[in-house]
């Protein structure tokens, strides 16, 4: 007995030793960056504003007439009959219509600018199945004419999205369409990123060629659930981590991944999904995927069938991004119907989109929603302007994870506003005027606000 007393000593003073030492030499905790190159837009000079006596689409559906719009220090104060706004610069718009700014969740300007050429064709990075680690923004050049052509068409907020050839195609980006020198000057502030997925024919066909997985649709699965396999253990090594660390361990971080910090970023919430995908059977599949790996399926591009599974669609938060009139142009592509986007919309909690996906179509989203207006209510349905506006305004921002910031004419909102000749669902309109936060960045009359990319100055 007496021989163990001075054991139990040492062993307690050893202990002590130890734990104090595991708080003294921790090393240096590593965090990871989620935001290595952060926008640096700044709000172009504006003044307080009152746009008057026009027909007002506020994007949350409503329609005021004559109505008045004031915008101070970049923000919408005030929607309304007769306003007062001491001070501020009057625009007469009587005869005309206001909307909000045009936002298209799908572009891939700058990412294939125009001229088209090879050399800065940079929006397909088709050199595996999952490329999770590229991120469009590395590729936007912002001297494409195509972003001063879209904002004369209205557009004020537009998604750059990598092409569709891979099943994991790489991180998205949300910009304010504002000319700039760089992609951090037009980056929207705090937007969440976007992750590029594609279902179907594109990634089975390019790698099947190859001879790799994925072949068939059933390859193309298989890839998405490995890559979300590893993805769930990434996370965890992480999390365990940074639980050591706070427990004053000193853990050893696991190995840096690009690919795998976006997948993580997704399983954390912060990344928001956009699936190329035109079948009904593969987005209820790209659901299911969400809800085995435990994050949300986020939005549907092209979205052919959508019209077959809206119930679906709507009960789970999905929003439809559609085009009006494409479809044929390949087997996936076939099974369409001209009321697809009024289908989709028409269920209680939907989230109906009207999307581009071209250089050319981005230029005038109003009149692709008037065809599909026309369209629909040509067989029963009775949509009206004021909320047709909603496929090009706010449901595209609740799509893009903006929706407390832009998309509707409400106060508080960024003043991101498009005065129209008339009607915006009519073939004449143009849009004469467009702010973005407030600042006058385009006037069809005025060529101090038509900007001319860098690319095109000595052209002519």
């Amino acid at each position: 007995m007496t021989k163990m007393m001075p054991s139990l000593v040492m062993l307690a003073v050893t202990a002590s030793l130890v734990g104090c030492g595991q708080s003294e030499v921790q090393d240096p905790k590593v965090t990871i960056n989620k935001n290595p190159y952060p926008s640096t837009y700044q709000v172009l000079p504006s003044s307080k504003t009152i746009i008057k006596n026009a027909t007002v689409l506020t994007g949350v559906g409503e329609r005021i007439d004559n109505a008045d719009v004031v915008m101070v220090d970049g923000k919408i104060t005030a929607v309304g009959l007769n306003l007062i706004a001491e001070g501020a610069s009057v625009v007469d718009a009587k005869g005309k219509w206001i909307t909000p700014g045009i936002i298209d969740v799908h572009s891939h300007l700058g990412v294939y600018p125009s001229p088209n050429a090879e050399s800065h064709s940079d929006g397909n990075e088709m050199t595996s199945p999952v490329t999770a680690e590229v991120w469009a923004e590395h590729s936007v050049w912002p001297q494409d004419p195509g972003f001063n052509r879209a904002r004369e068409g209205g557009i004020t907020t537009l998604q750059i999205l990598p092409g569709s050839a891979n099943l994991v195609g790489g991180r998205g980006v949300t910009l304010k369409n504002v000319p700039s020198p760089t992609m951090q000057g037009m980056k929207f502030p705090d937007a969440p990123y976007g992750l590029k997925m594609a279902c179907g024919e594109n990634p089975k066909m390019l790698y099947g060629g190859r001879k790799v997985q994925p072949m068939t649709r059933m390859g193309n699965m298989a890839g998405y659930r490995q890559a979300f396999i590893e993805a769930t253990e990434y996370k965890r090594a992480w999390d365990k981590y940074d639980a050591d660390y706070a427990a004053g361990k000193n853990p050893t971080p696991p190995e840096r991944d690009l690919n795998k910090d976006t997948l993580r970023g997704v399983l954390e919430g912060e990344i928001l999904i956009h699936n190329h995908c035109y079948k009904a059977e593969e987005m209820v599949m790209m659901i299911d995927l969400g809800k085995e790996f435990n994050y949300h399926s986020g939005t549907f591009h092209h979205a052919i069938e959508a019209y077959k599974i809206a119930d679906e669609l709507a009960e789970n938060g999905n929003c439809a991004a559609m085009w009006p009139d494409w479809w044929g142009f390949k087997m996936e592509a076939y099974d369409m119907v001209l009321e697809n986007v009024a289908i989709v919309d028409s269920v209680k909690n939907s989230c109906a989109v009207v999307h581009s996906d071209s250089a050319i179509t981005i230029q005038r989203l109003n009149q692709e929603s008037a065809k599909i207006m026309h369209n629909a209510n040509a067989n029963g349905f009775d949509y009206k302007e004021e909320h047709a506006i909603s496929w090009i305004t706010s449901n595209a921002a609740k799509s893009l994870g903006i929706a407390d910031k832009t998309g509707s004419l409400e106060v508080g909102k960024n003043a991101d506003v498009v005065i129209w000749s008339s009607n915006p669902f009519s073939v004449y309109a143009k849009a004469e005027q467009v702010f973005i936060d407030g600042a006058k960045v385009y006037d069809h009359q005025d060529e101090r606000y038509q900007a001319q990319s860098d690319f095109l100055l000595g052209q002519e």
